[in-house]
């Protein structure tokens, strides 16, 4: 079977422990700092200014009340650097860890488990505290998440004839008002398993079981919703966003070459900034076969094994944790609190986010294994091609690679 390449910080990482370069249970812990005031270096995959500017207000606030100090790093690139880093001697000891990759790190040890020291911990999401538990263990505590959810073009859907009444919550009841708009396509969404993925999970079906030791990709379910796609494909109620000529979905549907988008909560930002005419509304997906689906993505705050300041890093995630921080970040740069706590207060500012927030209860994570890029890769190309080519095809070849590369 075809074996495939994973990310070169990945395999910097997982090359280095095979070498034994720390990320062994049988060698000593890091010797952690005992008195005085620790630095933490702190790495973060920043989405602007914004961002930037709030953690590094919460990290000084911080550090004011702990007598600690905090340096927090944008990165350039954060999977490169964040591999390297941990496959080293001296890491960070805060960064943040995209959950796509969070199974490569915590799979060779180089992140602490700290989550069960974080008060409260119950009040995270389950199906977010599901994305970063691997091997049965909650490892690092998620900053904040997104989901997808359907963008309707207020004006293009009145144009239509069509009416509150007619916002689809279900497969069939898309079909059919999909085959009502004209002059425009009906439906728009990028062209990978993060938006594909989403007919998946609605259909029953994922790329592996939930603790992610299996591969399930070639399931009844997952060609059930394979081939729902390329029908809409192939009657073109739907197109990928790059036959609109758009880099994605959102700008598709900001140029108004859509009436509908599957997008993800940074949409508002990104029509308030490019297309601030566009009058639109945000609904939860519609429910497939087995129910309601949809996807998440997120950061958790992870910890390095290799730490030497282990209970400052936890006091600092503690702090950034906080409903009431999380609350700060959500109005500094638009990201949704990860405790459950926060739902209430959150949706009475931003109302208009509560089909985003709805997700969170049933939201599939990012493939829960080690070294999958590759795979997955291979996968988005299978669907970019999913108009002209069998769904079967495609599921049984991202099946044989996943179970070659879970082993």
């Amino acid at each position: 079977m075809k074996r495939f390449a994973i990310p070169a910080a990945a395999a910097v990482l997982l090359t280095a422990t095979a070498c034994g370069s720390g990320f062994d249970d049988r060698q000593a812990a890091p010797q952690q700092q005992t008195s005085g005031p620790a630095e933490l270096q702190v790495l973060m995959a920043s989405s602007g200014d914004a961002e930037t500017n709030a953690v590094k207000e919460a990290a000084d606030a911080w550090a004011k009340a702990t007598g600690n100090k905090a340096v927090v790093t944008p990165a350039q690139d954060i999977h490169q650097q964040l591999g390297q880093a941990l496959a080293g001697s001296n890491p960070p000891d805060v960064f943040y860890v995209d959950a796509s990759r969070f199974a490569d790190y915590a799979s060779v040890g180089a992140l602490e488990p700290y989550a069960d020291k974080i008060s409260d911990v119950q009040d995270f999401y389950p199906k977010l505290r599901e994305t970063y538990t691997y091997d049965g263990r909650f490892y690092c505590v998620p900053k904040d998440f997104s989901t997808l959810a359907l963008i309707v073009n207020d004006d293009l859907w009145k144009k239509n004839g069509l009416t509150e009444d007619d916002i689809p919550t279900t497969w069939e009841e898309l079909t059919a008002v999909t085959k009502k708009i004209k002059d425009v396509t009906p439906l728009t969404f990028s062209d990978t398993r993060d938006r594909v993925g989403a007919f998946m999970v609605q259909a029953g079906g994922w790329i592996t079981s939930a603790d992610g030791k299996q591969a399930t990709g070639d399931s009844p379910e997952n060609l059930q919703a394979l081939q729902y796609v390329k029908d809409l494909l192939t009657g073109k109620q739907a197109q990928y966003a790059k036959a609109l000529d758009a880099e994605w979905g959102g700008e598709a549907f900001g140029k108004g070459k859509a009436a509908m988008t599957i997008e993800g909560n940074w949409i508002k930002g990104a029509m308030k900034a490019d297309y601030p005419d566009v009058k639109f509304s945000v609904h939860e997906l519609p429910a497939g076969p087995k129910g309601k689906g949809t996807l998440s993505f997120s950061n958790c705050w992870g910890i390095a094994a290799k730490s030497k300041h282990k209970a400052a890093a936890i006091s600092f995630v503690e702090a950034m944790t906080k409903k009431e921080q999380q609350l700060a970040f959500a109005r500094a740069f638009g990201v949704m609190p990860s405790r459950a706590s926060a739902k209430e207060d959150y949706l009475k500012e931003f109302p208009g986010d509560a089909a985003f927030v709805g997700g969170a209860d049933y939201a599939q994570g990012p493939v829960n294994a080690p070294k999958m890029d590759s795979v997955l890769s291979d996968f988005d190309a299978g669907l970019q091609q999913l108009a002209s080519k069998d769904p079967k095809e495609i599921l049984a070849r991202l099946q044989k690679n996943t179970e070659s590369t879970l082993g």
